[in-house]
């Protein structure tokens, strides 16, 4: 049972798709003191700043009957009111858009934790990275961001705790993307009537483990942000790739007459078949990345100078709404 003499965190969550509602799910049903003060999609929004109350936890239904969607830049002044009152405010992004990651810094600036999924602000231009890490130094309100790298799985809080107890790293190699895990093992069965390229990846995008356009798995952009990510995380590779992802170089699966396919369902509908980097490595079938993995596993291999003979190694399903929802809420349980 929770303690009502603990004081609740405010909660503001944005986006309600396949994680948004698994987190939303989850927070819900969570026996830690989360007080959900702001749900908004891509339509509508729920404002509450004392707390949203709807009945028989149906979130959706009072989502959909609720105002217009609130401009969040014009949200930020009344959270920040709720900060100097003494509340601690958790703004929680589910999404995948750029806009909203640029608010990182401004929601920081205001006193309110963010943490996220989104890998846009953490694998884009270092400026934005730089302007993130300032806005959190200077007002001491932090970001977390372990979904952004293997869903669930405890990668950057790993990576975090090996450079931060002295470790260095010398090598980070691994099975990045839960979507081409899925894919490789789905499509390389060795049968003769086995699936086809383009059914796996659509199956793949309806079990929800792409991205929301399936091309940023297939041409390497994902697993790139991901590599971006891990790299800031490193002092001596923090400004590596000025550019963020872009910087990477990467192997892409997607063919030339495909590339300018703008959106994830005509995308789907044309599937043919057929250092820091992202690409395809031959490894000897003895080894662990050929041995271990199944259905859509990440599993990561961390060489450092305490892990040198034997590498450190994090593996377990890197893809899908409810374990990336997990990785969310493990980073809201640190502020607990």
């Amino acid at each position: 049972m929770p303690n009502d003499k603990v004081k609740p965190i405010d909660v503001v969550v944005i986006g309600v798709g396949l994680v948004g509602s698994e987190f939303l799910e989850q927070v819900i049903e969570s026996p830690h003191p989360f007080r959900l003060v702001l749900i908004s999609s891509s339509k509508t929004t729920i404002f509450s700043p004392d707390g949203i109350c709807f009945p028989n936890g149906d979130w959706n239904g009072l989502l959909k009957t609720s105002s217009p969607k609130l401009d969040l830049a014009e949200v930020i002044p009344d959270l920040a009111a709720s900060v100097k009152r003494g509340s601690h405010v958790v703004v929680v992004d589910n999404t995948s858009s750029d806009d909203v990651a640029a608010l990182y810094p401004d929601f920081l600036k205001a006193g309110l934790d963010v943490i996220t999924p989104n890998k846009k602000a953490y694998s884009g231009e270092l400026s934005l990275y730089e302007r993130i890490v300032e806005a959190s130094l200077e007002s001491g309100a932090k970001f977390l961001n372990e979904a952004t790298v293997g869903a669930g799985l405890p990668i950057i809080s790993t990576l975090k705790d090996l450079i931060g107890t002295g470790d260095t790293v010398t090598k980070i190699e691994g099975v990045f993307s839960g979507t081409m895990s899925y894919i490789f093992n789905e499509f390389s069965t060795g049968k003769a009537d086995g699936p086809s390229f383009s059914s796996v990846v659509k199956v793949a995008r309806e079990k929800g483990y792409t991205e929301p356009h399936p091309a940023d798995d297939l041409n390497g952009a994902d697993v790139a942000r991901k590599l971006t990510i891990l790299s800031r995380l490193i002092p001596s590779l923090r400004s590596a790739l000025p550019d963020g992802y872009k910087s990477v170089t990467t192997t892409s699966l997607v063919p030339e007459a495909l590339k300018a396919v703008a959106t994830g369902d005509e995308f789907i509908s044309h599937v043919q078949n057929g250092l820091i980097k992202a690409d395809l490595e031959r490894y000897p079938d003895t080894h662990p990345f050929a041995t271990s993995l199944g259905g859509s596993d990440n599993i990561i291999m961390f060489h450092t100078k305490r892990y040198g003979a034997r590498p450190l190694i994090v593996q377990g399903a890197g893809a899908g709404a409810a374990v990336t929802a997990m990785g969310v809420m493990s980073d809201m349980l640190k502020l607990v």
